[in-house]
């Protein structure tokens, strides 16, 4: 298992692609309890002036939050997720998560994180902040 302090700055995290499909939006609405019909029903979304519904942006976040956790595995945890949502996500966007190390201090990493749609636009960016169990 490779200790945190072995990262080094500029290193670059695991890409992670992601389609959002309708059920998944549906599935988190659900959990979250988040039912804005923006998210559910692509009428009102358009008329909201959105072009048609959106995914949540919390779920875009989760995963982010999901390609973080996958790549560190028990070498870490996310201590900090610090994220703004740059564009809309819709279904069928196909979402490429990524990032790098942009500092280094013994057991703890920041990482730049960005999220992009298929037209190369950034959907999230943010920061990420790594540390040893």
């Amino acid at each position: 298992m490779k200790s945190l302090s072995n990262y080094k700055v500029s290193d670059r995290l695991p890409i992670r692609e992601w389609v959002p499909s309708n059920v998944q939006i549906r599935q988190y609405a659900e959990a979250s309890g988040d039912f804005n019909p923006i998210h559910l029903d692509d009428n009102y979304a358009r008329q909201a002036g959105l072009g048609g519904m959106i995914a949540h942006g919390m779920l875009t976040m989760a995963q982010m939050a999901a390609m973080l956790t996958d790549w560190i595995g028990k070498e870490g945890r996310i201590s900090k997720l610090d994220v703004r949502f740059v564009q809309v996500v819709r279904p069928g966007d196909k979402i490429t998560f990524g990032g790098s190390i942009k500092a280094c201090s013994g057991n703890i990493l920041v990482c730049d994180i960005e999220a992009l749609n298929d037209t190369g636009d950034i959907v999230l960016a943010g920061s990420a902040l790594i540390s040893q169990y």
